[in-house]
């Protein structure tokens, strides 16, 4: 990893260097480093697309000022467009410059030309293909073919060397290979029949290159670990084991990153989070390690888990399980009647829970009622956090922190893990304490390591563009509401006097999500660039190192600091490198598990819709768009009303004020109306409606 920022560097815009030799040779006597190690940081840097052989032997820092790297999105008309890493505008790429790419391919791309409409590109290498595609089997003549899943994959791919019997209507998973632009198949697994849902569901899972089986070697590297905590381990540790510190969850959980402390004193509050010392298992560079950083979060789906880690540390020796010890990083608060943390300390311990509470019984003793013995044994300790929890949301909103209250779907599921019903997933104030709570811990950690300039990796939320915020400045005036002028720069409070000025409209929770989609992603980053819904200067992720790598990462460093305290200016840049890798790397996983989790979940909801056809629902149109109108349901469930099913034609879009207008009707983002439900297919997940009445 040392040789890796040092190629970088001179392989740095503008410059190239001509055969690899010269380079190698170069960067081990300049900077003293070992033959085999260059070369293994030098081929992972071509394999990641960070460097580009431009021509031979002469290579490139990627991006560059003509070459960047992205993932192409294709479809059947033969162009498409590149996602750009850490760009909110699409590259597109015309017919005959896609070098071959199918959607979902890694690239490098060179821009071609830019204009105020946009940029075009051309494909110049795949630096990472798709190489596992899920469909369904089909016989045309003597071969089987795999018709793909993904209708951005324009054509069938024929089944060749295989091994594993299959059966027409099958729904499998292949292995892809490329040769000569031909693309051919092996089957590696049978999920199911084509109209299972559990296979469907799976197919989207491998769809996204999802595992829920580690690689053996991973496993026996996880054998060797402890299962309990070892004396050797505590030595050095502040001992907490007679402390009152528990975890609230949900009753199905099973991986208990955080426990929670609370004393009051003199000055204030005194408040514990304690986290799962994750790094004290899982070694940098370790089998374990490599794994974790290639899937970089666990993933939650409503019948499974896809835990980051196996479930012997996820579940057992780093769960923070009650009634046993367990190692922990401590983030230790001591805050004020204002809610500001006046001083904190960060160190290694050893906890033992006394109790594992579930959000229903504690919400219970929060409203004052009866919960069961386990709860109620903490119910003073849970009452003083309600009171802290409560200073700390006032001063939170104070700051201009953003809570858009955006409902989640929850599914109910029968013992046959069949999905039997959904609802809106409860929020409540046992929810918030915990947020609160972990939220005061990772910006607590975050100015730390901000202040004392060491490598960290932060969580970044920067402010929204200008012209986004312009479109809800407009869209709100066509709800006769009047705004504020757009202040320069764009601040959180602005975004909370927005939300205010619906506060108990009907329209509330669809203008929340109208503020929420202006809004820029949230991502990881080495620089520290604020939080801006949260109305954060500094922000991290500590409290969840058992399922998110970028945790992990920050655990490891923490630790590294506080057994070593100043870092040798070699380390320091080795670690610089690290933290950007890993944030770009935590980004990329997070907005795939985010995506998946999507489509299971409409997969379930188009499910449980199908047998409810000719019904009528109420709903909020939740977008508009130039085919017709999105319409959501009470029941989060959201379905199509295509423009030619309308009772109006000679529709135009008006996207800033989110309308569509026919010739006699109009309809706008916010609008409640009542739909028929027409369509739910499972296979694409898509539910349409027809439009039945406006709701007065």
């Amino acid at each position: 990893m040392r040789a890796k920022q040092k190629i970088l560097n001179l392989l740095k815009d503008g410059l190239a260097y001509k055969g690899l030799d010269n380079l190698f040779s170069f960067i081990e006597k300049t900077y003293s480093l070992d033959h085999a190690e260059v070369v293994k940081d030098f081929n992972k840097l071509v394999k990641d697309g960070q460097i580009f052989e431009v021509k031979k032997d002469k290579f490139i820092k990627i991006p560059s000022s003509v070459y960047t790297k992205g993932t192409f999105i294709g479809n059947s008309k033969g162009f498409g467009f590149c996602q750009i890493e850490n760009s909110e505008e699409d590259v597109f790429i015309p017919a005959g410059q896609t070098g071959g790419a199918i959607d979902g391919d890694k690239v490098i791309l060179r821009i071609l030309s830019q204009s105020v409409d946009g940029q075009d590109g051309q494909i110049v290498s795949i630096y990472d293909p798709i190489d596992i595609i899920t469909g369904v089997v089909e016989k045309i003549g003597r071969n089987f073919f795999v018709d793909p899943d993904n209708n951005h994959i324009p054509f069938k791919v024929r089944i060749v060397d295989n091994g594993i019997k299959v059966d027409i209507g099958d729904r499998v998973v292949v292995k892809l290979s490329r040769e000569n632009n031909n693309f051919l198949g092996k089957v590696v697994e049978v999920l199911g029949r084509e109209d299972d849902i559990k296979a469907c569901e799976l197919a989207l899972i491998r769809d996204h290159q999802l595992y829920e089986v580690f690689p053996q070697s991973v496993l026996d590297e996880v054998k060797k670990l402890p299962q309990e905590v070892l004396p050797s381990q505590k030595k050095g540790r502040i001992d907490l084991t007679q402390k009152v510190t528990f975890t609230i969850d949900g009753e199905d959980a099973k991986d208990l990153d955080d426990a929670v402390s609370i004393e009051k004193v003199d000055d204030g509050y005194l408040l514990g989070v304690h986290i799962a010392d994750v790094g004290e298992y899982v070694k940098y560079e370790t089998l374990v390690d490599e794994e974790a950083y290639k899937r970089g979060t666990s993933v939650y789906f409503p019948t499974s888990v896809l835990p980051m880690l196996p479930k012997e540390l996820s579940n057992g020796i780093c769960s923070l399980n009650e009634n046993v010890e367990r190692l922990t990083l401590t983030c230790e608060m001591l805050i004020g009647e204002d809610g500001q943390v006046k001083s904190h300390k960060i160190y290694e311990s050893v906890i033992k829970s006394k109790a594992r509470l579930n959000y229903t019984n504690v919400y219970k003793v929060l409203c004052g009622e009866e919960a069961d013995e386990k709860t109620m044994s903490v119910r003073e300790e849970l009452l003083l956090m309600h009171k802290l929890s409560k200073i700390v949301q006032e001063k939170n909103k104070q700051n201009g922190c953003l809570d858009f209250e955006i409902p989640e779907v929850q599914f109910v599921f029968d013992e046959n893990g069949m999905a039997v019903d959904f609802e809106k997933r409860e929020r409540n104030d046992a929810h918030r304490l915990i947020e609160d709570f972990m939220v005061l811990a990772n910006q607590t950690v975050a100015k730390e390591y901000y202040d004392n300039d060491f490598p960290f990796v932060y969580r970044v939320h920067e402010a929204p563009r200008k012209e986004k915020t312009l479109a809800v400045v407009e869209y709100l005036k066509g709800l006769g509401i009047k705004t504020p002028a757009i202040p320069n720069p764009i601040t959180p409070d602005y975004y909370q006097n927005l939300i205010k000025l619906v506060e108990g409209k009907p329209f509330t929770e669809t203008v929340n999500k109208v503020l929420l989609r202006s809004m820029q992603k949230a991502k990881y980053t080495n620089e520290c660039l604020g939080h801006f819904g949260l109305a954060l200067k500094y922000y991290c992720h500590f409290t969840s190192p058992i399922r998110r790598y970028p945790d992990l990462t920050i655990h490891r460093i923490i630790k590294e600091v506080l057994h070593k305290g100043k870092l040798s200016g070699a380390r320091m840049e080795e670690l610089d490198t690290f933290t950007y890798e890993a944030g770009q790397q935590s980004s990329l996983t997070e907005k795939n598990a985010d995506k998946a989790e999507r489509e299971v979940d409409d997969l379930w909801k188009a499910y449980l819709m199908k047998d409810r056809l000719g019904e009528e629902f109420e709903g909020v149109i939740s977008s508009v768009t130039n085919f017709g109108f999105f319409v959501e349901l009470d029941n989060t469930v959201e379905g199509l009303i295509k423009i030619e099913d309308l009772p109006d034609d000679g529709f135009l879009l008006f996207e800033k004020q989110l309308k569509l207008k026919g010739q006699r009707m109009c309809f706008s983002v916010g609008d409640r109306v009542k739909v028929k439900l027409i369509a739910s297919n499972i296979y694409t997940r898509r539910i349409d409606f027809s439009f039945v009445g406006f709701i007065k």
